[in-house]
């Protein structure tokens, strides 16, 4: 059999057949290839209510084809064995937006994430008839484009044997590859699971990442060892630090990342006698309010003991608008917000320290592009609030584009970097956690794991209301229980601070006070929150809020109501 004059092979009967063959061939692996082709142009799409896969083929049949599914934290490859042979599928699966409604219901189930039985059958033939449909369109083009070849190379003469040359290649190709995979994608050919990333590591490690708080009070022993050493360390080399007397020592903590150590949060408060935790935000992943409730991490900032100052991170909101997680917090007792669910700015007076910040406009979600530009509008706006009041003392935001931005600020605070830094008088605090158990783990050499190293500062500030230290921790691997000691740095205020107090606070002899040009902070000082007045002398749809701290309450651990 030729296809066409063109396609003969001579007038010997063997090299005639020979040639009838690899022609066959040749339109059998074309008409296939153009199958896939069409699954790989226009890829099916099959749905769930909450689920949304995107199916192509691969191109190569193998015995032992394999399902792929990239996700965000890692690959999924799972190996089937197929009697025959059968194209891979590439499979991306991803969550529907109308999956975000499930988590504004109380009291969600993970049960209403599951999709039913039947939503399944359908979804698997949705999937069958689309790539089905796909494959023989792309398919049946290229056995047309081939039909017509032969029709001109022959010179517009076609004859019945040559369209049943080409149909009959289309028609093998098809029913192989259909074949196939019906015969291999089912549950007794499975052959290997394998995952990459975050998801490979939890394979691994199974219960790794259980009860994550228990794990982090398991090292406080430890952790309260290398505080006790690192204290004896700075009273013997760092001179004039710590015998000075003390008005406010801020622990400084970020990105949290929806991981509840909050144990150790409380071991460093009572050993090193912290006064307040600066928290510049990215309390969770995903600006879900649920995310904290199952991690009790609300409960654990109210046990705290100190006023616990926030500003929210872009993975604090789940959309520009949405200010739930922020709202959450506004009900925790100690909780003070920089800026409010209401969109107002606050200033915390703490130990005669003036305290202020703003909330990221970006969110969980957002594109990532330009966020200097992203960050300019609420910048701005805290500039032109800030422009008639007095020097903060402290700024805190959660990105360094927004940091950055500000103008007018004694010392500035953010996190978001992962990376503890110094730039001039702008500290960058590292994460609290190592990332949170979501973005903590990578796979090293050898299938180790290898996680991003926690940090935190503390700093000090005397009785001028200067920054005399700041010291910065890090350490690694506590999730993995096996904690090891990376670096403690002491680092003068003065390199930081540009603020440069008066020697002497003390009235001299002929004056009933001190110079009012010289400021004190003590930690007897008031406790207070007040809410600035925006540009327009509104104060951005919010009440005042002001409170003081209890006149009975001990120095550093005053309750200050949002």
């Amino acid at each position: 059999m030729r296809l066409g004059g063109a396609l003969a092979g001579g007038e010997n009967p063997w090299v005639r057949r020979a040639s009838a063959v690899l022609s066959w061939l040749a339109v059998l692996a074309a008409c296939y290839l153009g199958g896939v082709a069409a699954t790989n142009l226009a890829p099916t799409v099959a749905e769930t209510s909450q689920y949304r896969a995107v199916l192509r083929l691969d191109p190569v049949p193998r015995h032992s084809p394999v399902l792929h599914a990239p996700t965000i934290v890692g690959d999924v490859d799972v190996q089937f064995a197929s009697p025959l042979v059968a194209p891979g599928l590439d499979v991306q699966v991803s969550v529907r937006e109308e999956i975000t409604n499930l988590f504004t219901r109380p009291n969600v189930d993970i049960r209403a994430l599951q999709p039913s039985g039947d939503e399944i059958s359908d979804a698997v033939r949705q999937a069958a008839v689309g790539v089905g449909v796909r494959f023989l369109l792309g398919a049946g083009a290229i056995a047309v484009l081939l039909a017509l070849a032969a029709h001109y190379i022959r010179q517009r003469t076609t004859h019945r044997h040559h369209v049943v040359f080409v149909a009959s290649a289309t028609a093998v190709a098809t029913a192989v590859t259909f074949g196939g995979i019906a015969l291999t994608y089912q549950p007794n050919r499975f052959a290997e699971y394998r995952t990459s990333g975050v998801l490979g590591v939890v394979q691994r490690n199974a219960g790794l990442l259980a009860d994550v708080e228990a794990r982090a009070s398991q090292v406080t022993p430890y952790f309260r060892n290398l505080l006790a050493v690192t204290q004896a360390l700075q009273q013997k080399y760092v001179a004039g630090n710590v015998d000075e007397p003390v008005a406010a020592r801020l622990l400084l903590v970020s990105d949290i990342h929806g991981a509840n150590q909050y144990a150790l949060m409380r071991t460093i408060i009572e050993e090193e006698d912290i006064d307040a935790v600066v928290d510049s935000g990215d309390l969770v992943n995903f600006g879900r309010v649920q995310e904290g409730d199952a991690a009790d991490i609300y409960r654990s900032i109210a046990s705290l003991g100190v006023p616990y100052v926030f500003t929210s991170g872009n993975h604090d909101q789940s959309s520009p608008t949405d200010r739930a997680v922020v709202a959450r917090l506004g009900r925790i007792p100690n909780v003070v917000l920089l800026e409010d669910a209401a969109g107002a700015l606050r200033e915390l007076s703490f130990h005669g320290l003036r305290i202020t910040g703003f909330n990221d406009p970006r969110y969980f979600g957002d594109d990532n592009a330009d966020p200097t530009a992203k960050a300019r509008p609420a910048a701005e706006r805290y500039n032109a609030t800030l422009a008639d009041q007095p020097e903060p003392d402290v700024v805190v935001t959660h990105e360094p584009y927004a940091a950055e931005q500000v103008e007018r600020g004694r010392i500035l605070v953010n996190g978001h970097m992962h990376t503890p830094s110094i730039e001039g008088n702008r500290i960058q605090v590292g994460t609290f956690t190592g990332g949170g158990v979501v973005s903590h783990y990578a796979e090293g050499s050898g299938q180790e794991l290898d996680g991003q190293p926690y940090a935190f500062d503390i700093a000090q500030f005397g009785t001028s209301c200067e920054l005399t230290s700041l010291t910065r921790y890090s350490f690694r691997n506590l999730l993995e229980g096996r904690p090891a000691y990376d670096s403690v740095q002491v680092i003068s205020g003065a390199r930081i601070d540009p603020y440069r107090p008066v020697a002497s606070t003390v009235s001299r002899p002929g004056q009933d006070s001190p110079d009012p040009a010289k400021r004190i902070c003590s930690r007897i000082d008031e406790t207070s929150v007040r809410t600035l007045p925006a540009p327009d002398g509104s104060t951005g749809g919010a009440s005042d809020g002001s409170t003081s701290a209890p006149t009975d309450a001990p120095p550093g651990r005053a309750t200050v109501s949002p």
